[in-house]
């Protein structure tokens, strides 16, 4: 996979300790994008909210999604006292929930209509939106329980390590793709508080 190096106007003199540190698999190339989802490169994630394998001893089993929204990590729960863990954005202030659930539903390019409560806050937003690069729920999406929460991608991959959501977890679209890929259905998800 390959990345255009985008530098937005006004963004060379970006904050210290912020630069782009591309995932593993990734190549940062300086010719323009391909196609759409390319133009999501992101320059401004910071280096600690990158996909990496760390220590994380829990008693879950393997294959448990564990959401740590206080830190902005979403961890894949190896086994052997090791987890992968993923850079998140999660909701803003209001908007906190915690609980245990399970993946009851995956998509790939998922529609998105907003929910009724969402549409009452921000009458400005669409009433359904087609799956692809410039939908908001991104590349991938898991489906929590009956709730209205998702774990998926996002179109502003600024927002990783931010509280800024309405509730679903948010993940740069390479990571939920990458999450997506190992998550089955019925996966237990775990979101504290």
């Amino acid at each position: 996979m390959t990345f255009s190096a985008l530098t937005p106007a006004g963004a060379q003199g970006l904050r210290p300790g912020w630069r782009f540190a591309p995932p593993p698999g990734v190549t940062v190339v300086q010719h323009s994008p391909r196609h759409a989802l390319q133009l999501q490169a992101n320059t401004q994630v910071n280096p600690v909210f990158l996909r990496q394998i760390v220590t994380y001893p829990t008693s879950e089993r393997s294959g448990t999604i564990v959401v740590d929204t206080r830190s902005h990590f979403l961890y894949f729960v190896l086994g052997d006292g090791r987890a992968l863990r993923y850079g998140i954005g999660v909701a803003k202030s209001g908007f906190e929930w915690s609980g245990t659930h399970r993946v009851t539903r995956k998509a790939e390019w998922p529609n998105w209509t907003p929910p009724a409560e969402m549409l009452r806050r921000r009458p400005d937003l669409p009433r359904h939106m087609e799956g692809g690069p410039g939908n908001p729920l991104g590349a991938r999406a898991l489906y929590l329980g009956s709730t209205l929460y998702r774990i998926h991608g996002t179109t502003e991959p600024w927002s990783i390590g931010q509280n800024v959501s309405s509730g679903c977890i948010r993940m740069i679209n390479a990571d939920v793709i990458d999450l997506y890929d190992r998550v089955k259905l019925n996966t237990k998800v775990v979101v504290l508080s």
